[in-house]
C-alpha cells in the first residue's frame, strides 16, 4: 500500500524577494548569487525559489567567524598597519594630464 504525502508536508518555496528581505539585501543580489551558482536554489517554472534548507545553507555560506589566535574585539576595531615605504628609494614620476577632448576639437578647426 502506497502512502500519499500530504500537501502540508511538502516544503514551502520562497521567492528571491522573500530571501532578500530576510537577509536584508536586494532581490537582485540574491538572484545574481543564484545565477552564478554561489547559493543553492531550485528553479521550477523559470524563477528562482528557495526552501528553508536553502536559506539556512545561504546563512552558513556567508557566515564569518573570528580568526583563531586573535582577540575578536581587537581584530574588529583595529585594521592591520601598513608598512612605511622609504621615499628616498622611489623615483619621482611627474604626471601630465591629457588635453580635454573639447579643447582638442576646438584646435582642429
Amino acid at each position: 500500500m502506497k502512502v500519499r504525502q500530504k500537501i502540508t508536508d511538502l516544503p514551502q518555496l520562497h521567492s528571491a524577494a522573500d530571501v532578500a528581505n530576510a537577509l536584508g539585501c536586494s532581490e537582485w543580489w540574491v538572484k545574481e548569487q543564484a545565477r552564478r551558482g554561489r547559493i543553492p536554489f531550485t528553479k521550477p517554472g523559470g524563477s528562482y525559489r528557495f526552501t528553508a534548507e536553502h536559506f539556512m545553507e545561504i546563512m552558513r555560506i556567508f557566515e564569518s567567524r573570528p580568526t583563531e589566535g586573535r582577540d575578536a574585539a581587537t581584530s574588529a576595531t583595529q585594521a592591520p598597519r601598513r608598512q612605511r615605504v622609504a621615499t628616498t628609494a622611489l623615483s619621482a614620476t611627474s604626471l601630465k594630464a591629457r588635453t580635454p577632448r573639447r579643447a582638442r576639437q576646438g584646435q582642429s578647426h
